[in-house]
């Protein structure tokens, strides 16, 4: 996008949870690092009306909440940029965003010589699954959807048939170049540097296989409860909320083989092609869900709710490089830990001298900034020939020269201003992963275990990950 090229992002939900907590932050980085255009504008919308001091106050309570010390001292200039108006629909006659939007897009080339169809229109989906199809077709209906681009957050339907219902009204309104399916675990710098750590480095790039890798851990734990959100979170559950969406993603990202090019095609079709070989969830085998104990008693869960709030999941990637290795995905809410990593558990000997050898693993934190860890058997210093295990680590934000990363929700926005498709799904990556999630969909769907809030999950998850064992655990 060009910078000089004005742009209205018109904010749907933007009241809502998702819109204070990652949405709003984001626009006041892009903000304050001069990322957005010299003429832009905010267009919340929502149901219900409120004034634009309202919205401006929410705006400045979200980033002065969620935002950074940098970004909070800037709220105040976001703030000039904004506008509020009630949302598009199906059957109202009355909207007020046409109107809206036609005064703000003829407002920003005032003075200049562009004409107002000149504005890049971006319309944020931060609503729930249940109003992505409604909105875009209200979208049609307005005569609102002609070179716009629509960003629509996970989940991108909650079955394969809700996913191909959903994705045959959308491309009824919009060619696929104006959509963008956010998923912001790729958006993370660390997530992005996988493909620079593997294949830059021949140190690590040469054992990315089924030779030298025993195992894959993709694994998310979450110390967070759900009460905020408990009604939402009750008929999603964490299987459909993560596993299908962001742990399916990132495997993906480790698993694929090189691309041809470094180019939004290439890298989108090399993530693909290797989620095509997502060998289809075996419920009985390969699954374990669990219900921490105490979510039944939040408010807005039912009682007999069989909800997951866990789960973990053995994963078959049935190509040549990964052919039976086990990719190990896990989640859960109210757990030991919070943390975002990848494990590569390296193949090595049992034994060396007599000795047992430790652990050797390369992890991968897709946390903040990120950071590569190296586990690896070494002589322990002394006059005796013994072993002990040492760890090398490269946090990413001491590299030099320093960078300055952006957060992931800032950085996939702004590459939706500039058309940028590399980071997000696309109709067969989602239709593969699918594919692989549904046999989790039906009667064979294990039964939630209870675990106690604070522990590692369920009991029979360990099973899982033998004989190695998960990489996060006491």
């Amino acid at each position: 996008m060009s910078v000089d090229r004005p742009l209205v992002l018109v904010l749907h939900g933007a009241r809502g949870d998702l819109s204070r907590r990652m949405v709003l932050p984001a626009l006041a980085t892009l903000q304050r690092r001069g990322l957005l255009p010299e003429r832009w504008a905010l267009l919340g919308t929502g149901r219900e009306p409120i004034s634009g001091e309202e919205f401006d106050a929410l705006l400045r309570d979200a980033v002065d909440e969620f935002g950074s010390d940098a970004d909070r001292a800037g709220a105040r200039e976001l703030t000039r940029h904004t506008a509020y108006a009630g949302d598009v629909s199906d059957d109202d006659t009355h909207d007020e965003l046409p109107g809206a939007l036609d005064r703000l897009r003829r407002a920003l080339v005032d003075g200049t010589d562009l004409d107002p169809q000149d504005v890049l229109v971006v319309h944020y989906l931060a609503v729930p699954p249940s109003s992505f199809a409604p909105i875009t077709r209200a979208l049609h209906r307005a005569g609102l959807h002609e070179g716009i681009r629509v960003v629509y957050e996970k989940p991108y339907g909650t079955s394969p048939e809700s996913f191909r219902e959903l994705d045959a009204v959308v491309h009824e309104v919009l060619d696929e170049q104006q959509v963008f399916r956010i998923d912001h675990f790729l958006g993370k710098e660390a997530t992005q540097n996988l493909h620079v750590s593997r294949f830059a480095n021949e140190l690590l790039g040469g054992a990315w296989d089924r030779h030298h890798v025993a195992q894959v851990q993709v694994d998310v734990p979450e110390t967070l409860d759900v009460a905020h959100r408990a009604g939402f979170y009750d008929a999603t559950g964490a299987a459909l909320d993560m596993l299908v969406t962001h742990l399916f993603q990132v495997a993906a990202e480790v698993a694929m083989d090189p691309p041809t090019g470094l180019s939004a095609d290439d890298l989108t079709a090399a993530r693909e092609d290797v989620i095509a070989h997502f060998r289809p969830l075996d419920p009985g085998a390969d699954v374990v869900l669990g219900q921490f104990e105490g979510y039944r008693e939040l408010d807005g869960v039912p009682d007999d709710s069989t909800t997951d709030t866990f789960v973990a999941a053995r994963l078959w990637v049935d190509t040549d490089r990964w052919r039976g290795v086990p990719f190990l995905l896990r989640t859960g809410k109210r757990m030991a830990a919070s943390a975002q990593q990848v494990t590569l558990v390296l193949r090595s000997p049992s034994d060396l001298f007599g000795e047992d050898v430790g652990p050797n693993r390369v992890e991968i934190s897709l946390a903040g900034s990120g950071a590569v860890r190296l586990t690896t058997t070494v002589k322990r210093p002394g006059p005796d020939l013994a072993l002990a295990t040492g760890t090398a680590t490269l946090r990413l934000e001491d590299v030099e020269p320093e960078g300055d990363p952006l957060p992931p929700y800032a950085g996939l926005l702004q590459d939706v201003l500039e058309g940028d498709r590399t980071l997000f799904t696309t109709p067969r990556g989602l239709e593969s992963a699918w594919r692989a999630f549904e046999p989790l969909l039906g009667d064979a769907r294990p039964d939630p275990l209870p675990y106690r809030p604070g522990s590692w999950g369920p009991v029979a998850a360990d099973a899982l990950a033998e004989p190695h064992g998960w990489a996060l655990r006491d």
